[in-house]
């Protein structure tokens, strides 16, 4: 997802997806611990998703307190 597609979402749906995001991230570290997981490379890009909403996240807080 891109940053821009992430700015037009609203706050509660941004909390939504990092709350998912966060979900998604716990599932493969467990699998990973197991041995079981088959894309090592999807942890990485839900780290990265996770920075870009929670970035996201900050700019609009900013914003609402200028």
């Amino acid at each position: 997802m891109k940053a821009t597609e992430l700015r037009e979402k609203t706050v509660d749906q941004l909390r939504e997806l990092l709350a998912g995001l966060k979900k998604e991230l716990f599932n493969l570290r467990f699998q990973q611990a197991h041995g079981a997981l088959q894309s090592p490379s999807r942890i990485r890009l839900v780290r990265r998703q996770t920075a870009q909403v929670k970035t996201v996240l900050n700019e609009k807080a900013r914003a609402a307190s200028e």
